[in-house]
């Protein structure tokens, strides 16, 4: 969000939909689980790029929510735009000081575990996480995570976005393997209680993890008891190539570690992942 320019209100959903977020209500809860800063917008281009623009001069734990994301951002800059009100579209601006640029690669991985658990525990709808940025349900996914470190001086400066599909109906889903809370649950979510959920979830594992210098701890086990990637074969796409082996365990800089047959251990820093079937 540009410095000195508020927020654009949220407005209600069009045709009688989800009830929109509301700042007011949100900021007090979101204070008491540990952020400092709350802002829901109508409709941006990408809430990540409003954070990293405003990060040399935002408040650390500053969270901006909106109703609508036009040209949403993931990984190998790929876009998406959702339909007002059918989604939870948040970023976090953070400053991860203590924590060495090595270990910054744990960030979406504690995210997922905050989005998978709070989806569990307010929806019933059981999650997962498919290794390195998404959550899946029954191999569809329904959410997904994009953290990007901004280029300011002094500790590391890190903003990670989120968007979940809550409400979206199936002809507005932008891809035809992904799903939504909806579609699955048979009801609509809570989205101002689900995003409580999710960040005060998140604030915790940060806590945790900011304090003990960036190891993931005792973090690493929630990831691996949400994880649907580990235990499986796996192919991962590469800029030189694909390597495929199975999933073995998640390292010390959240890279996953494979398992290659006839070459060892191959340690996957980044890249999309596709799971091939299930190992016996």
């Amino acid at each position: 969000m540009p410095e000195n320019q508020p927020p654009e209100p949220a407005s209600p959903t069009p045709g009688g939909g989800p009830p929109p977020l509301d700042a007011a209500q949100l900021a007090p809860r979101l204070a008491e689980a540990g952020w400092n800063s709350v802002h829901v917008m109508g409709t941006t281009g990408s809430t990540n790029a409003d954070l990293l623009a405003s990060a040399p001069t935002a408040t650390d734990r500053t969270v901006l929510l909106a109703e609508q994301q036009t040209a949403g951002r993931g990984r190998h800059s790929r876009t998406w735009e959702t339909t007002p009100g059918t989604s939870l579209i948040a970023s976090v601006l953070l400053r991860a000081a203590g924590v060495p640029p090595a270990r910054l690669g744990w960030l979406p991985l504690l995210t997922g575990v905050a989005l998978a658990s709070a989806i569990r525990d307010e929806t019933g709808v059981r999650a997962t996480l498919k290794w390195p940025n998404d959550v899946h349900v029954g191999g569809r996914k329904v959410a997904g995570i994009l953290a990007e470190v901004a280029p300011v001086p002094g500790p590391a400066t890190v903003v990670v976005g989120f968007g979940i599909n809550a409400s979206t109906e199936r002809d507005e889903l932008p891809v035809t393997d992904a799903t939504s809370l909806y579609l699955e649950s048979g009801s609509h979510p809570d989205r101002s209680g689900l995003a409580v959920a999710v960040l005060a979830r998140l604030s915790r594992a940060l806590d945790v993890w900011i304090a003990s210098g960036g190891a993931p701890g005792p973090l690493r086990e929630q990831y691996v008891a949400l994880s649907s990637t580990l235990g499986e074969e796996v192919s991962v796409a590469l800029p030189g190539g694909t390597v495929t082996g199975l999933a073995e365990r998640i390292d010390e800089a959240g890279c996953l570690v494979l398992s290659v047959p006839g070459e060892g251990e191959h340690v996957v820093s980044a890249g999309d992942v596709t799971h091939l079937r299930k190992a016996q």
